[in-house]
């Protein structure tokens, strides 16, 4: 997707649409304008600084998580680039590891931690594996950024300490102790860790050129704990916002978006009371509105505002509530929207 933006991959939107976004969000007409919009405006020779387009999700979902085969392949591919006996060496000790990407990839281990290999013998000399591939980017670090170049380098490196992440993570899925719902709280806490530490990654190499602007699900973006009741067990963890908020202080600013009605995504009229309602009942389609932490706000009337249920339908839609306001430093909200979100139909 970003050669596409770039205007050096592909030539047409269709053709990098399924293989430049997961979960088939290239279908989404919001995504298509905002990449047409990010192409075109990099076409324009006025704009000396082009723009670039990461993705910052880790590797993992409530559905399936990937084999760290891509991963570890990228990094013993860069060390072939320099060092061809070393990158075999460490290749012969992995590969017979990696085994089939099927029996990383089963969706039914999210749940049953019998159907995960995270625990197996192989997966955990391979875990071992991998730390010493990090260990040797480490002490040769001088060496393959004269041969290569720096930005190759911690690339290079950037993927192996997610091949090191998405080893314990598949670990973590394997394990059977703990109280019912502990491993998907540590799971969904660390996929939240592992996409901080991209964003992280993706500052680093863009902090000399211009700021990173982040597309996320409120959740992930809030600076206080995030929250998901997943039948009978409410389910709490620290999200992005929360390690961005330590990781860059005043630097990190983030942006709350909530909408009043959308019937294409089962999204129906906020009761009166609750926040949306309140503040789509102020004049214009569109609302900006700085919160800053929650500061010099009514606290006693914030508490007292309801929270909406007509959005139940869409479980994907999580209403405002009253820490919405110290965990943004601005809300976003439109009063209706007609984009669908594309998924299953809502019952």
């Amino acid at each position: 997707m970003n050669e596409y933006i770039a205007g050096c991959g592909p030539e047409s939107y269709e053709a990098v649409q399924e293989t430049g976004f997961s979960h088939g969000f290239g279908r989404l007409d919001a995504n298509r304008e905002l990449v047409e919009w990010i192409r075109e405006y990099n076409t324009d020779p006025s704009h000396r600084i082009k723009l670039r387009f990461y993705g910052f999700d880790s590797p993992t979902e409530m559905t399936g998580t990937d084999s760290p085969r891509q991963f570890l392949h990228f990094v013993l591919d860069y060390l072939a680039s320099i060092d061809s006996a070393s990158s075999q060496a460490h290749r012969e000790c992995i590969d017979p590891l990696l085994g089939k990407d099927s029996d990383w990839e089963n969706p039914a281990a999210m749940m049953d931690p019998a159907k995960s290999v995270g625990l197996s013998p192989a997966a955990t000399a391979l875990r071992i594996e991998t730390e010493d591939l990090i260990s040797e980017l480490d002490v040769r670090r001088p060496e393959l950024v004269a041969k290569s170049n720096k930005s190759r380098y911690l690339e290079a490196v950037h993927y192996a300490k997610a091949a090191r992440q998405l080893l314990n993570y598949h670990a973590l899925m394997a394990r059977t102790t703990g109280k019912p719902g502990d491993r998907l709280v540590s799971g969904l806490g660390l996929r939240d860790a592992m996409m901080a530490d991209n964003l992280e990654y993706i500052v680093s190499r863009e902090c000399d050129r211009g700021k990173v602007l982040v597309f996320a699900h409120n959740s992930h973006l809030k600076r206080g704990k995030a929250e998901w009741q997943l039948g009978n067990n409410l389910l709490t963890w620290w999200p992005v916002g929360s390690h961005l908020n330590e990781m860059f202080g005043p630097r990190y600013a983030a942006i709350g978006s909530a909408v009043g009605v959308s019937d294409a995504n089962g999204i129906s009229q906020p009761e009166a009371g609750t926040l949306e309602e309140r503040l789509t009942a102020l004049p214009g389609p569109i609302l900006f509105i700085p919160t800053h932490k929650g500061r010099g706000l009514p606290t006693s009337e914030i508490e007292a505002l309801q929270t909406r249920s007509g959005s139940m339908k869409n479980p994907t839609y999580f209403p405002l509530t009253a820490q919405s306001f110290t965990d943004f430093d601005w809300l976003a909200v439109l009063d209706s929207t007609e984009y669908t979100r594309d998924g299953p139909p809502l019952q």
